[in-house]
Formats: structure tokens, C-alpha cells, sequence
């Protein structure tokens, strides 16, 4: 074999950037992200707005110290999104600051249209016209590209900071941070705090719309699947009643951030915050079951139903006693046993079988047999055997008058799955974990993620998934809901949330382990980094303090409904 050639040279003062499009480009050391992607000519849409910088997510002002492979991600991308969504926040929160700064303004919580709900303390709400001026000096400073300055400071500046504009909610924040610094975002004298990375100036973000909505406004930004368009806002009076709710609920626990529990724990006072927060969701329960009481002449159907991890089966368990203290005795029905024989399963977009759809489930047998058990009648139940992919026959069961049959799955709001049922016969209730409590006013912690690190850890407990595994199926689970759950969920004659103030101190110490498992450099890593990120702001809490009959046990564990079943 013939030696290679290897001469002296000079240090280079260039660097490649390789993209994941293929194309490879030169420039000068330390040279941004950002101007390789400028001279690569990327398409302006869906907007480039992040990176991945050998697999790790990075802002677009990275420097390119060496060779690199870079990923862009733009509107259309998960991560893009946040990016984007996350520095539109910012820059609402510095326009709003700048033409009335005796606002606060609180981002509160997601609308599945694409929106953030706001809501402004300090001052009476905006008028439409207060509204449009935001809005025209948002534009204002997005057409003038001012740049989004990143800063790491000490402790002991930011409290300074967060002190003169009266930020308590900041400042308590503070008080949980194991770092010896905090890296602030300035948009012109604007310096602030937003968890997370965001664009390096003013001119990416170019859509969005401020409308009002309820008792706030929203802020609209594109989606994903539609990355170069607003959608239209639509109203969910149900879904933000309960959002209502849960803000009422914080109120009286007196915890309304993250900074605010973490005063609780290390104070010791969780174990009474606790026992309130599970009262009111018993209260809750003890409602919904007195309403059906009210009903049960007409009413013989529950359908229940929410997306994944927001604790229907415990939901259930715990409406059925509350049914039979009111003399009702309840009978739950699978729904996954009238799923159809595997030879007929519908496949989704990669091939697989999607069990997801609502044309996975018999829907002819499902009905004929509701219709026969609610007619007096003697019926055999299906059971569906996931290892042979087949129907096979049950038990025979019948119903007397003091029945009422409890059906948990994810299409109960779609009124396609009981079309033969008369509707005076059939109530819904959607549950699902519909958090509120951010880390502090500017903020948020998707709902989402809540359902996701539930799952993470009862797949790893229950059905030895990793991490890894949870995460990865993650964006299939919530392509299902957007499908078939989220557009029916104000089909629901009444909703149930079935978040707990607590439960994120409670769940950290259980999923930090399991995240931490995932290496650099697995697709998996940046999310399970993220999660990681947002967890490190909170003091953590016991396991053994949560009741045993809690809808958190059936995440955690050791649940005394665990193998409680309505009979009938």
C-alpha cells in the first residue's frame, strides 16, 4: 500500500460546514451558523429559524469553530417551533413593556389552534385598540431586525435586574437555580429571562397576530403542518372553563409558579398543599358523579375519554365509587376489545398498524351490543388477543336498571363511534392533564410535557420501555390526538383536569434518571435534554407523601385502585 502523502502547513483559517442537504460550504473560523445558511440560499419557507449542530440543538448565532455538520430545522420542525414560538414571546412581552410598561404581562397556557392565551395584571385588560398597537409595534420592531442579544450574567445581576422591575415571580425562581448564572435575552433596552433558546434578531418573526379571547387575548403563530400560515382561532368555551378552573384552584393553594411550590417544599408545607390539591380534584369527581346521578333515567352510557397519560383509568376507578355511593352500580367495558382482527387493521403513513384510528375498533359489533345490553338484553363480549391479532368470545353479562355503563378510550367525543346509541342516552367526559402552573409569568410548561414525563415513567415501570422508546413513539402518539381526540374534545358535556399542582416536584426524581440515559447524539436527546432543563428549576418532592388512591399513582405507582375493577 502506498504511504500517504503528509506535508507541513499553516493553521487553518476556514471551516467547513457539511448541511444534512448535502451541500458543503467554506468560510472564515468563527463565522455564524446563520451566514453559512444565508449563503446556502436556504428557502425563506418554511423559515430556517435553529440548528443542529452535530446532532445538539444550537441557535443559529453559533460560531463555527471547526468543521460541522449542521441540520437546519425551520417552521415546520418540533424544535423550530419552540424556537420560534418562544422568541415571539419575548417579543410581545418587550412591545407590550415599551408602550405600557405598568403591564405584566402572563403567558399562561397553549390553544391547540395555535395560540398562546395571555391575560395582563397591573392594569385593566386591553381594548382592541391597546391590542393593534402592540401588535403594529411588534411589526415595527420586527421590519426593523433588531438584533436578540444572548448574555450570561451572575446571580447576583439578575436578581438586581428582576428587583427594580418588581419581578417577585422571577426573583422566587431565582432562589431553585444550581448555577452560578443566568443567560438573559436583550431586545433593545429590554433584558429578560426566557427559558430556552431563541432567533438571533427581530426580522424572523414576521407572522403571528394579537387578537382578543376571553377575559385576555391570544397570541396566533403558525403550526408545524402549516408552517407558512395563521390558522383560524377557534373558541373552546368548555376546554377554557377548565383552564379557569385549574386558575382558581392555584389561587386557593396559593401557588401560582413554580417558585412559589418550591417555597412550599422547602418549608415543609407540601404534605397540607397536597391533601387540598387532591380534595379539590375529589370535589371535582364527586360532582360529575352527582350530576349523572341527576341523569341516570335517561343517561346509561359514560364515555371518557383524553389523550395519552391524562389518567382516564384512574379517572374511571374513582367515578365508578363515586357512582355507587350514589346507589349506581357501574360496569366499565373495554374498548380495546372490540378492536378489529389484525387482517384489518388500518395501516398508517409509515405502514404500521394503526391502532390509533378510529377504524381499528368494530364499530358495528361495539354498537349492536350496547344497543342489546341497554335493551335488558343477555350479551357475549368480545376479547381481543394481541397476540393472535383475533377476536374471541367473553363473558356473557347483562345489566339491570341501576346500571351505568363506564366505556374509557380515546374517540369517546367522536360522535362517529356510537352513531346507533340515541344521544339523550350517552354523557362524555373529557379528561385530560391541563396544567397551569409555569415556571413564572413569561414562563410556560406545555401541557404536554406533563402527559409525556407521566408516560416516560410508567412505560419504563409498567412495561419496561426506556426513555428512549417513550420518546421516540411520542410524535405518533400526538399526531393520533390531533387526528382523533383534540378536534372532538368540545363534543364533552363536561371536562375534567386531571393535573396536580405538585405533580412535576413529585416526578422529577423518578424521570431525571431515566432521561439522563439517552447520549448525545441520539434524536432522542435533545427533547430528553429539554425536559431535563425545565425539571432542574424544581425542588423535588417525595413519592411516599402522595395519597395512595391519587390519579398520580397510576404514573408512579403503588396505586390502591390498581386492581379495582367496576364489575357491576
Amino acid at each position: 500500500m502506498k504511504e500517504p502523502k503528509i506535508l507541513p502547513t499553516q493553521p487553518r483559517t476556514t471551516a467547513q460546514v457539511k448541511f444534512s442537504t448535502g451541500q458543503v460550504l467554506e468560510g472564515p473560523l468563527n463565522a455564524t451558523v446563520e451566514q453559512f445558511v444565508v449563503a446556502a440560499n436556504f428557502p425563506a419557507n418554511p423559515k430556517p429559524v435553529a440548528c443542529l449542530v452535530e446532532g445538539l440543538l444550537r441557535e443559529l448565532t453559533y460560531r463555527v469553530d471547526r468543521d460541522l455538520n449542521v441540520q437546519v430545522l425551520t417552521l415546520a420542525d418540533s424544535d423550530g417551533m419552540r424556537v420560534y414560538r418562544r422568541s415571539l414571546s419575548f417579543l410581545l412581552v418587550v412591545a407590550t413593556h415599551e408602550l405600557f410598561p405598568e403591564a405584566r404581562i402572563l403567558i399562561d397556557y397553549g390553544l391547540n389552534f395555535g395560540a398562546l392565551y395571555c391575560e395582563v395584571e397591573g392594569r385593566p385588560m386591553f381594548s382592541e385598540v391597546e391590542l393593534k398597537r402592540i401588535e403594529a409595534r411588534m411589526r415595527e420592531l420586527v421590519e426593523a431586525n433588531l438584533p436578540i442579544v444572548k448574555k450570561r450574567i451572575s446571580l447576583e445581576e439578575a436578581e438586581a435586574i428582576f428587583t427594580k422591575r418588581n419581578a417577585a415571580d422571577r426573583l422566587a425562581l431565582l432562589k431553585a437555580r444550581r448555577k452560578p448564572y443566568v443567560t438573559t435575552y436583550t431586545l433593545n433596552s429590554f433584558t429578560g429571562y426566557m427559558h430556552g433558546y431563541k432567533v438571533p434578531s427581530t426580522g424572523y418573526l414576521d407572522l403571528f397576530s394579537l387578537d382578543l379571547y376571553h377575559r385576555g387575548f391570544v397570541l396566533r403563530y403558525p403550526r408545524t403542518h402549516l408552517p407558512t400560515q395563521i390558522q383560524p382561532q377557534v373558541n373552546y368555551p368548555k376546554l377554557v372553563g377548565v383552564f379557569d378552573e385549574y386558575g382558581d384552584w392555584m389561587k386557593k393553594l396559593g401557588i401560582p409558579d413554580v417558585g412559589s411550590l418550591n417555597r412550599v417544599i422547602t418549608k415543609g408545607n407540601i404534605v397540607e398543599m397536597m391533601l387540598v390539591a387532591e380534595a379539590l380534584q375529589e370535589q371535582r369527581i364527586a360532582q360529575i358523579a352527582t350530576l349523572l346521578s341527576s341523569v341516570h333515567d335517561r343517561v346509561r352510557l359514560v364515555l371518557i375519554s383524553g389523550p395519552s397519560s391524562s389518567g382516564k383509568t384512574t379517572f374511571s376507578k374513582r367515578l365508578a365509587i363515586q357512582l355507587l355511593a350514589h346507589g349506581i352500580r357501574p360496569l366499565a367495558i373495554g374498548l380495546d376489545d372490540f378492536i378489529v382482527d389484525r387482517a384489518y387493521t388500518p395501516r398508517d403513513e409509515d405502514g404500521d398498524f394503526d391502532y390509533e384510528s378510529l377504524y381499528s375498533l368494530n364499530l358495528e359489533l361495539f354498537n349492536k351490543t350496547l344497543l342489546r345490553l341497554m335493551q335488558g338484553e343477555t350479551v357475549i363480549l368480545p376479547r381481543y388477543n394481541f397476540f393472535t391479532g383475533k377476536s374471541e368470545a367473553g363473558k356473557a353479562i347483562s345489566i339491570s336498571a341501576d346500571h351505568m355503563i363506564l366505556i374509557e378510550g380515546i374517540h369517546g367525543m367522536n360522535p362517529d363511534l356510537v352513531p346507533s346509541i340515541p344521544a339523550e342516552s350517552v354523557f362524555r367526559v373529557y379528561v385530560s392533564a391541563l396544567t397551569q402552573l409555569n415556571l413564572d409569568r413569561h414562563n410556560r410548561i406545555p401541557t404536554t410535557d406533563t402527559r409525556l414525563i407521566r408516560r416516560i415513567i410508567r412505560d419504563n415501570s409498567h412495561r419496561g420501555y426506556t426513555a428512549k422508546d417513550t420518546i421516540s413513539r411520542w410524535p405518533k402518539v400526538r399526531r393520533g390526538e390531533y387526528t382523533w381526540i383534540f378536534p372532538y374534545q368540545e363534543n364533552a358535556n363536561i371536562m375534567f383536569n386531571s393535573a396536580l399542582v405538585y405533580e412535576l416536584a413529585v416526578m422529577k426524581p423518578l424521570v431525571e434518571p431515566l432521561l439522563l440515559q439517552i447520549k448525545p447524539g441520539k434524536p432522542e436527546y435533545i427533547e430528553a435534554n429539554r425536559l431535563l432543563s425545565f425539571l432542574d428549576w424544581f425542588e423535588p418532592c417525595s413519592t411516599e407523601l402522595v395519597p395512595r388512591n391519587s390519579l398520580l399513582r397510576e404514573f408512579i405507582g403503588d396505586s390502591i385502585l390498581h386492581d379495582y375493577s367496576a364489575h357491576g
